[in-house]
């Protein structure tokens, strides 16, 4: 019979295949093949007798509609470059899979806009979607909050936006860091700032800033948080004579220090540099970077804990919406150096 019915219908096999080869509409095709109880259990077993002798493969997204969802779930994120994103998607992968949902992951260009535009797009194709450290202006994320399809905020938290919503606490944080480099006599410093779109990025601005209190004295030098801009910001940075940089993340810290060691300026002996995140990354580069862990595991768990929820119109179990961060001290840096040249003469 299988013989019989695949050279009746030579080439591609579609659902139209089956359903002219079962004798039945493709709508019955499609509800079978979905696992739908609403059809005859004989005709249910026919169809699915045709299907396989076919070799048919259905769409899982049709599938999914027929029963109601797509079991896919979005995560949009700023820069797929940066290890710092992929380690928090591959926990939530991990999280979402044992509950039977796949992951579509899309990026953007830094610019809110943008970002907006495709969390539109992508919120056609999905169950549900996971803006990771969005750059959207809260007037866009109401807009989003209104939509069927639930959305939930990772490393942001804003105020009067109605969304699930976990963050990391970075203003501690970079407290700590601030008063590890205020203990080690540093009080002129330099910030190598993120996108001013980020929500992280003010968040450790205004830490720093809050630390004038303990004599501390910063200038924020714009870059945008990627290797690259890093290494490219130093000229600028020394200009202003730190004795110590505070970049945004672990990336600018790498590209500063590989700029500082092309032009001969030592670190930690005669300029400090920390970062922020503590990827894999920095523990090896030299000198092991001193920089303040974020939880990333804690956060793609806590993501899929709250789209789950969402997705079940449930209330989240958890509502952790601010994890803890922890100082990291390596060798990055070092006591201030009481005399010397400066660095900025190496330019």
């Amino acid at each position: 019979m299988s013989e019989r019915v695949r050279s009746k219908h030579p080439g591609r096999v579609t659902i139209r295949t089956v359903a002219d080869a079962a004798g039945v509409s493709t709508a019955t095709v499609s509800r079978v093949m979905s696992g739908v109880g609403t059809v005859n259990p004989e005709l249910a077993a026919a169809v699915r007798r045709v299907a396989e002798e076919l070799a048919y493969r259905p769409s899982e997204a049709a599938r999914g509609l027929a029963r109601g969802g797509l079991r896919h779930i979005g995560l949009l994120m700023p820069d797929l470059a940066n290890s710092y994103f992929h380690d928090i998607a591959k926990h939530l992968h991990h999280a979402a899979a044992q509950a039977g949902y796949r992951m579509l992951i899309a990026d953007h260009t830094g610019d809110p806009a943008d970002e907006y535009t495709t969390a539109w797009d992508l919120m056609g194709h999905v169950d549900g979607l996971i803006l990771l450290s969005s750059r959207i202006n809260a007037i866009g994320l109401k807009d989003l909050a209104r939509q069927t399809t639930p959305v939930v905020l990772v490393n942001r938290v804003e105020l009067g936006v109605d969304l699930p919503m976990v963050g990391v606490d970075g203003f501690t944080g970079m407290l700590e860091l601030c008063a590890h480099l205020v203990d080690l006599g540093h009080r002129q410093v330099v910030y190598l700032s993120g996108s001013d779109h980020a929500w992280q990025d003010r968040e450790r601005w205004r830490a720093i800033q809050t630390s004038h209190f303990l004599g501390l004295q910063a200038v924020r030098v714009e870059c945008d948080g990627t290797l690259e801009a890093g290494y490219h910001a130093i000229e600028h940075a020394l200009a202003h004579h730190p004795t110590a940089l505070i970049c945004f993340n672990d990336l600018s810290a790498i590209g500063a220090i590989s700029k500082l060691r092309e032009v001969g300026i030592d670190v930690p002996t005669d300029i400090s540099v920390t970062g922020f995140d503590d990827i894999t990354m920095g523990r090896h580069v030299h000198p092991a970077l001193t920089t303040v862990a974020s939880p990333r595991d804690e956060l793609g768990r806590q993501a899929w804990s709250l789209l789950h929820a969402a997705l079940d119109q449930q209330p989240p179990t958890e509502v952790s919406t601010l994890l803890p961060t922890s100082l990291i001290q390596r060798q990055s840096t070092g006591p201030k150096i009481k005399t010397g040249k400066s660095t900025h003469d190496q330019f």
